[in-house]
């Protein structure tokens, strides 16, 4: 695990998306900066991200309530962060926000 998840309830932002492969200039730095100013915000909790051969990821993003979300929806380097990536990097992108009401796991020693 990358992190130790808060007890519930918490918010989780599920994000699928397909980058395209043939117009990726500048997307390096752009997420290693929106990866920055994320952890920055106030009620941001964690990240897992995981990404295969062929360009599909899946991220999820904690934070703690809807509010801090929103925040970071509406902070501006993110805002252009998104024009950019609807307009070159990705392909496609699905955005869902859950809140968990109640967790557990299991973790062999």
């Amino acid at each position: 695990m990358s992190f130790t998840r808060p007890e519930p309830p918490y918010y989780a932002v599920i994000i699928t998306s397909t980058l395209d492969a043939d117009n990726l200039d500048g997307y390096a730095e752009m997420d290693a900066r929106m990866g920055e100013l994320g952890r920055a915000q106030p009620g941001y909790l964690g990240r897992e991200s995981k990404t295969d051969a062929d360009g599909h990821e899946l991220t999820v993003l904690y934070y703690r309530d809807a509010e801090s979300i929103a925040a970071w929806k509406r902070h501006p380097e993110h805002r252009e962060a998104q024009r950019r990536g609807r307009e070159q990097w990705y392909a496609g992108y699905h955005i869902e926000v859950a809140r968990v009401e109640r967790a557990y796991g299991f973790e062999r020693e």
